[in-house]
């Protein structure tokens, strides 16, 4: 992914993110209980952190070229998926099995940082 494609999906990611925000604040908010509409915010505020994360990782990109973000940005994009979508799923279906990836997604956000981190490492 180069930096012009990672701002444009980022930024798309974001938008992304305040849609499902509102739906979870104004659609879900009569529709299920306090805790499980606790968890439907979690997964939105993990989307907004590792959409930005993939804005911020493009811009760098754009002021190092040299820098490899298709890693990151593709865990990070994972992340998203499993945490954030597996959370939101799991709120509007009630089944519980769902929730069984959602680790899965935290352990991709790391893997990204520690992508990130490693492409920062060899930069000049």
């Amino acid at each position: 992914m180069n930096a012009k494609s990672g701002i444009i999906y980022g930024s798309l990611l974001l938008a992304l993110g305040v849609i499902i925000g509102a739906f979870g604040a104004h659609g879900l908010e009569k529709m299920v209980e306090a805790s499980k509409l606790a968890t439907f915010e979690t997964g939105v505020r993990y989307h907004f952190y590792h959409a930005f994360a993939i804005l911020l990782t493009s811009i760098i990109a754009l002021i190092k070229p040299q820098m490899n973000i298709t890693r990151p940005i593709l865990f990070f994009s994972i992340g998203i998926l499993l945490f954030s979508f597996g959370c939101y799923s799991y709120v509007v279906t009630g089944v519980k099995a769902i929730a069984i990836i959602v680790p899965f997604g935290g352990v991709s956000f790391i893997v990204g940082w520690v992508m990130l981190a490693m492409g920062a490492r060899k930069l000049n």
